[in-house]
Order: C-alpha cells, then structure tokens, then sequence
C-alpha cells in the first residue's frame, strides 16, 4: 500500500489559529498533481499535538475528500493512552483514512513487555491496517527490533511497516530479518532516504516533501527503478533542504520554505510552536538556492 515519497503534510493554520481548509486542500491537490505516492496527515509535522480531537480528525476527513482515493492516507493516530489510541483508530477509519501510523507511548516509558501489550490490545479492535512510527528522539521510547518482530507475527496482516526515525540504519536489516520481506520499511529521515532504500527501505515518509514533492518523489522513483545515479544526484541537491528543515523546532522550517513557494497559502503554526529564527530561515533560504526550488 505505501512506497515511494510520502509527504508528512504541515496544517495550514490562519492568523487566528483556525485550520485554514482551502490551503490544505490546495496542498494535497499539489502533492498528487507533483507525483506523491500518499499522505499522512495529523503526523508530528502536521501539529497533531496541538489539534482537538474534532479537529484532528476533521483534517484527516478533509484530506481523504480532496485526494479522492487517488493516493492512500496513512493517518496519524497514535497515544500514550491505549483506550485512546483504540478510539482514534476507528475516528481515522470513520474519516476514510486507508491505514494509520501510530507510535508507541510516549512520555509514561513503558518496557519493551508494555509497548508489546499496548500493540497487542490495538490489534484486537483495530479497524485499519497500522503502520509502526518509532521516533524515540520524540517518544524517549523505542521499539527494540525484537519486540518489532514479535508484534507482527503475533498479528499478522495488522502491522504492515514502519517509519523508522531512529537514525540507525542497521535497524532496517535487522527488521527484515525478523518481520520478513513483506514487512514495509518507510525512512522517518530524509537525509538518510537514500542509504536507507539500499539497506532495505522502499520509501519516504518526508518532510522536504511538503516543499519540494516533485523531486522527492523524482528521487524515489530512480531508486525503484535501478537508475542509482540519478537517485543519488537528487538526493545530493536535496540533503541541504533535508537538513535545513531541522535547523530550528519543526515545523517551523518547512513552513517557511513552504511559504516560500507558495506565499499566499496561510502557513501560520499554533504555540508551544514558533517561527522558524533567523539562521534557520538562513539555511532553508540557501538550502533552496541550491536545490533551485521556489523564487
């Protein structure tokens, strides 16, 4: 169901903090018009973490609409609470999410025996297929390799992939080998895109996407087809965007660049949340030139 570049959408906010519909929608149409291979809506760049929960779902229903079954949505929809993450479950399902991308708690750590229980009490109410999101920068919690493996062959045909952020690739290895070749392995960095696809990985959950979603999926598209060095000759115009998104708190950046391109879209971002600072928009600014994106 998921390969290939993936943008990870920012939430198009008003000055008043409102979800600004129409630039969301204008958003999503771009991303397919540009060759996007499906979108997670609600993700860390989406802001999920400050949306209510009609609101939450009330964008994943909006981005469901507009891409009217052109591309899959995987939808954000993960908790530290396992009663909660269940009910976001069937709220992604009733909004016509395809598949949802959940983490495992956060902030409460639980043990590697703790996050197989929590996978395991979702698998027996699950309306949607799921896609592991191990980020334990964000999380402080990390799903071993072996607790991978045991959560999906415990359920099989529930855990379809995972968007490992974790930075290490040798997970990717270790994660074919002990949830098989069918498993989806989907890179949460797009720095490491590249090496990961060689070690394994079919695709990109991206956020150089939002800004620049032609390229990436260009990018995804050489790798899947063999042509290694266009693959590498886009990723080596892209790695300076790909860090510049991080230069400052995310979304920040990416908005910024995003604000770039396409300067009428409302790209405002809801507090603990803040403008991307000076030398961030410094390093997007010429992250852009080189990449010869936007004006």
């Amino acid at each position: 169901m998921f390969s290939g570049s993936i943008p990870a959408l920012v939430t198009p906010f008003a000055a008043d903090g409102g979800f600004a519909e129409d630039a969301f929608r204008a958003l999503v149409e771009w991303q397919i018009e540009e060759g996007s291979a499906g979108l997670v809506p609600c993700g860390t760049t989406g802001e999920a973490a400050t949306l209510t929960y009609d609101e939450h779902f009330g964008v994943v229903r909006v981005c469901v609409e507009q891409a009217a079954g052109r591309v899959p949505i995987l939808a954000g929809a993960g908790s530290n609470d396992t009663r909660v993450a269940i009910a976001n479950l069937h709220a992604a399902k009733a909004a016509g999410a395809d598949a949802a991308l959940m983490v495992p708690p956060y902030y409460n750590r639980p043990s590697q025996e703790g996050i197989f229980r929590h996978f395991e009490a979702i698998a027996a109410e699950t309306p949607l297929p799921i896609v592991l999101y191990n980020v334990p920068g964000r999380t402080v919690t990390d799903i071993q390799p072996a607790t991978m493996a045991r959560i999906v062959k415990a359920f099989p045909g529930v855990f379809i992939g995972v968007k490992d952020a974790t930075g290490n690739l040798g997970r990717v290895t270790e994660q074919r080998l002990g949830c098989g070749d069918e498993f989806v392995q989907l890179s949460g960095n797009d720095e490491t895109a590249l090496a990961f696809n060689a070690m394994g990985g079919v695709g990109c959950i991206s956020v150089t996407g939002n800004v620049a979603p032609r390229l990436c999926a260009d990018f995804q598209a050489a790798w899947a087809t063999g042509d290694i060095a266009q693959a590498r000759a886009l990723h080596d115009r892209l790695y300076p965007l790909h860090l510049a998104m991080f230069t400052d708190a995310s979304p920040g950046p990416v908005k910024y660049a995003l604000g770039k391109v396409k300067p009428y879209w409302p790209l405002h971002l809801r507090l603990p949340m803040t403008e991307a600072g000076e030398m961030a928009r410094a390093a997007v600014d010429a992250a852009m030139t080189q990449a010869r994106i936007g004006s």
